[in-house]
């Protein structure tokens, strides 16, 4: 179950499940919580979540203009002061991946720790193993079917608005985010990047986000694609838990994360 809190630029649905410390659950663009089900009970088992969905997404209304990322990282830190009150640990998964890092560059002081699964930190087609995908991605593309399916169950805009949504999404995804590595540079919250080993995210791209934030640390799932929370959902689980729950453990040989005065006899 689930309810709406009124924030400052869109009445939002949510929901929560368990007990413990904060932990915001943010669904991919064109998705809604559903997603998250093999993630929620074994999360919910450890922690306080928090399941907001995003303007234009699933019960969460649509708003007038384009939709942009940084306006939904505002979103995002206004549900962490005004729902959750305080800071909470962030995971993402691809759209909201992206969000995640806006919200840890923006407002540090409300981010513990951030899970980005399959993030990018430029446009779909600078950042995508297939950029030419999104030439032909349109709301009535038969790849879009399954998030149509899911927008018009439960859209309080009715199943009529979808073209309207979807193509909001779709625009934001090819031209959207444009986020310096500089800004990433920022990031004070410790950061697991995760990918599948078969992520429509290039390796490359991945692996470049992983170096632009300080002191990330790397997890590339094998046999997954950008799907990896449904595909591979067991070992994604207890990759977040123990991210989340545990110190870094100190490396023999530390090269990316060693201190330059270090030396070694």
């Amino acid at each position: 179950m689930g309810t709406y809190v009124e924030l400052p630029a869109v009445r939002t649905w949510y929901e929560t499940d368990g007990t413990g410390d904060p932990l915001l659950l943010l669904h991919g663009g064109l998705c809604t919580n559903d997603t998250w089900g093999a993630q929620r009970g074994d999360l919910a088992a450890r922690f306080r979540v928090h399941l907001p969905e995003r303007r234009a997404h699933g019960h969460t209304p649509d708003v007038e203009g384009p939709l942009s990322y940084r306006d939904m990282a505002d979103d995002t830190a206004a549900f962490l002061d005004r729902v959750v009150g305080g800071p909470a640990h962030l995971v993402g998964w691809s759209d909201g991946a992206i969000v995640a890092l806006l919200v840890a560059i923006a407002r540090p002081e409300l981010v513990r720790k951030v899970v980005a699964i399959s993030a990018n930190f430029r446009p779909g087609p600078d950042s995508s193993v297939s950029p030419e995908m999104f030439a032909h991605l349109t709301p009535d593309a038969p790849d879009m079917a399954m998030f149509r399916t899911m927008y018009e169950a439960v859209s309080p805009d009715g199943p009529a608005h979808w073209p309207v949504a979807a193509g909001k999404v779709v625009e934001m995804i090819r031209t959207q985010p444009d986020i310096p590595t500089a800004d990433l540079g920022r990031i004070t919250a410790p950061t697991l990047v995760m990918v599948g080993d078969d992520d429509l995210i290039a390796p490359e791209h991945t692996l470049a986000l992983y170096r632009a934030v300080p002191g990330a640390e790397l997890a590339v799932v094998p046999g997954t694609s950008h799907a990896l929370p449904m595909e591979k959902p067991d070992l994604v689980n207890r990759m977040i838990l123990d991210f989340l729950t545990n110190d870094p453990v100190p490396t023999l040989f530390p090269v990316r994360r060693s201190q330059p005065a270090r030396t070694w006899c």
